[in-house]
């Protein structure tokens, strides 16, 4: 009995076939959608008149930023072939060199979250808004809009992670093959029951795709909605958490996902590591996860911002005071 799961082949990428409308296209839609509904949901509980124009125009804003940082993420920091350096402009180019429309197929995180926070930012600062209330909204209705992007990705077959002999790993169709010579993946093959048919096979791997999905959407969710937003110490705090809990979260999958092609281990405390990826090197450490440390300092130093912020101002508000009595 093979000891792993195969990708359904009743999930496709295309929503209706022979027409560029992809599943992983209409993910980011309903993930915007969600995210929205529940941020109005929590505009309208604060008693706050709040024009609907203008929680729109401050989710585009976000949008737009959203897409120019994750697709300048993806193509200057994550691709290694250097083709977007000579030539900037395919960037934002959807087609290629045959005029075939191929769409922006390569989006990074951490430059998406990168430019919507400049683009919530310079929108709040052109109306004048409460940011650290309308970042608390943000963050606290984020992760289940994000849920929907990984599910896109998995419907999508892409960003799956290491080989895995575990039950629930999954053999994608499009899964990079592997050298049989190799003996670590002679040791996977009989583990899992799969037989290759010639010098190179595809194998099971980890669903880090679900693994997002629930770790960084889900579970920071449920945390931030039901447990924290009705609780927060002051304005701004879940922006700064949003920032550590995903760093936290998304450093521990990707010791789980395939790290970024070309790219391999950008620090690796264990030069000599077997290339098995059965094994898991924990002191090797990818740009994800890289920019997860990152993401986690900042979320840190934000807080400790944040409540310097509120503090400063509350012994002004008290010298105020204390003048006019």
């Amino acid at each position: 009995m093979p000891l792993y799961l195969t990708f359904p082949e009743w999930i496709k990428p295309e929503i209706l076939p022979g027409l560029p409308v992809r599943w992983y296209g209409l993910m980011y839609v309903v993930a915007f959608a969600f995210t929205y509904w529940l941020f109005t949901v929590q505009a309208k509980n604060s008693g706050q008149v709040i024009a609907k124009d203008t929680i729109s125009n401050f989710f585009f804003a976000g949008l737009a930023g959203m897409l120019v940082g994750a697709r300048i993420f993806a193509t200057l920091i994550y691709d290694t072939s250097g083709r977007y350096w000579v030539a900037p402009w395919r960037i934002f180019w959807p087609f290629d060199d045959a005029m075939n429309f191929t769409g922006f197929a390569g989006m990074s995180f951490h430059g998406g979250l990168l430019g919507v926070v400049v683009g919530f930012i310079l929108y709040a600062r052109h109306k004048k808004l409460d940011m650290l209330q309308w970042g608390d909204w943000v963050a606290a209705a984020f992760p289940l809009g994000y849920t929907f992007g990984r599910l896109g990705n998995f419907i999508n077959s892409e960003l799956w992670g290491r080989v895995t002999t575990a039950p629930w790993g999954i053999v994608f169709p499009n899964g990079e093959p592997l050298p049989v010579k190799e003996p670590w993946v002679q040791e996977a093959m009989q583990q899992t029951g799969i037989s290759a048919a010639g010098d190179f096979v595809n194998l099971p791997r980890h669903p880090s795709q679900l693994y997002e999905a629930f770790g960084e959407g889900i579970l920071l969710w449920i945390i931030f909605w039901f447990f924290l937003k009705d609780r927060l110490p002051f304005r701004g705090f879940l922006i700064g958490a949003y920032l550590i809990g995903y760093g936290a979260v998304r450093f521990v999958v990707e010791y789980f996902r395939n790290p970024d092609k070309g790219l391999d281990f950008i620090i690796a405390f264990e030069p000599g590591f077997s290339t098995s990826q059965l094994q898991v090197p924990l002191f090797n450490f990818s740009m994800g996860q890289i920019l997860c440390v990152l993401m986690i300092l900042a979320g840190g130093l934000t807080l400790w911002g944040i409540s310097e912020y509120h503090r400063r101002a509350a012994i002004s508000n008290r010298k105020g005071r204390n003048r006019k009595g």
